[in-house]
């Protein structure tokens, strides 16, 4: 916390070797992140690539009052949910989706984790978007339930019960797949 505010201060009086800190250090939460929201990663090393680009262009236009992590979060997120409302939401194929790693090899763990990251694609694809936000945010972007409800422009409770209700329906989602592959 006390070297982003270090880095914060140098980047706003031009030092360039401070931006390239706060890339580094934030780079690989952000790109989750984004990436994340937008189930690309091409898709959201573009949004996150920007989004330096213009930080970078514009250190005046810093207005940090909270973390640099939450802040820098909060943008990103902003600059994806403009990308998904200029797109519409589709959900990407698992053509797009990131490597799947694993210490366990071999032909049969591949094909066990490649129908397991579908059938959670295919839930979050049936989340509503708030709920699916609000969870990837918190969880893959390390925001806070506050930095969020400012973020969505609404109460922590809600945000809250986005949360609590996603998570419920993504198990209730996953419990009745289960169910019906030893059923059936």
């Amino acid at each position: 916390m006390l070297e982003d505010k270090l880095l914060m201060w140098k980047f706003k009086r031009g030092s360039t070797e401070a931006l390239a800190r706060i890339y580094e250090k934030h780079k690989g939460c952000l790109l989750t992140l984004a990436s994340t929201l937008l189930n690309d990663v091409n898709s959201a090393e573009d949004v996150v690539h920007d989004f330096f680009v213009w930080l970078a262009q514009s250190p005046h236009r810093l207005k940090l009052d909270g973390s640099l992590k939450g802040y820098l979060a909060t943008c990103v997120a902003n600059r994806v949910r403009d990308k998904i409302r200029a797109r519409g939401r589709q959900p990407v194929g698992l053509d797009k989706a990131g490597p799947i790693s694993s210490e366990l090899k071999g032909p049969e763990m591949s094909a066990v984790y490649g129908e397991e990251l579908e059938a959670l694609s295919k839930a979050i694809a049936q989340l509503p978007y708030e709920q699916w936000e609000t969870i990837a945010l918190h969880i893959k972007g390390g925001m806070r339930f506050r930095q969020i409800a400012d973020l969505q422009n609404t109460s922590v409770k809600t945000v809250q019960s986005r949360y609590r209700y996603g998570l419920n329906r993504l198990r209730a989602i996953l419990i009745a797949r289960c169910k019906d592959e030893k059923s059936g």
